[in-house]
């Protein structure tokens, strides 16, 4: 079943992705509600799936992982049997903090968070002795110049 989403769960949506730590009745006053309103539209839209899994964002540079890379794999296998091992793969990285499936020349794109080149270079040996694949580029993001987990809502 879908959730309908209106103007005032919109606002709420938009302040939790703010900051999630907030109160309840904080976010009830920036919304003009009251609290037991707002709670029971962000259980709604919980258990409606429009609110997923709540986390904390940590700095990648103070946790000394400074490189991130974007990977670019082209793949000549397309079985599920394949495509099963390298998700397999993937989930069990925690350096991969993303992975699209994509149209057009390139198969998959990951992006690869680590302590530097070294780091990357053990990644990426640790995936190609698993899956096969028919090329890998790797690029060396030079500078994050904009990162968020907010959606325009």
């Amino acid at each position: 079943m879908a959730v309908r989403i209106d103007a005032t769960d919109r606002k709420i949506l938009a302040a939790l992705q703010r900051d999630a730590s907030q109160s309840l009745d904080d976010i009830a006053r920036e919304v003009g509600s009251s609290k037991t309103p707002v709670w029971n539209r962000i259980r709604k839209m919980r258990e409606g799936g429009v609110i997923g899994q709540h986390t904390v964002v940590l700095d990648a540079d103070a946790l000394g992982l400074e490189a991130c890379f974007f990977v670019l794999i082209r793949t000549s296998e397309h079985e599920a049997e394949w495509q099963a091992k390298f998700l397999k793969a993937l989930q069990d990285r925690p350096e991969v903090q993303e992975a699209h499936r994509l149209a057009g020349d390139i198969d998959y794109i990951l992006k690869v968070r680590v302590e530097n080149a070294r780091a990357y270079d053990r990644f990426y040996q640790a995936l190609i002795s698993e899956v096969r694949v028919h090329n890998v580029t790797a690029l060396l993001s030079m500078e994050q110049i904009k990162s968020t987990t907010m959606l325009p809502i």
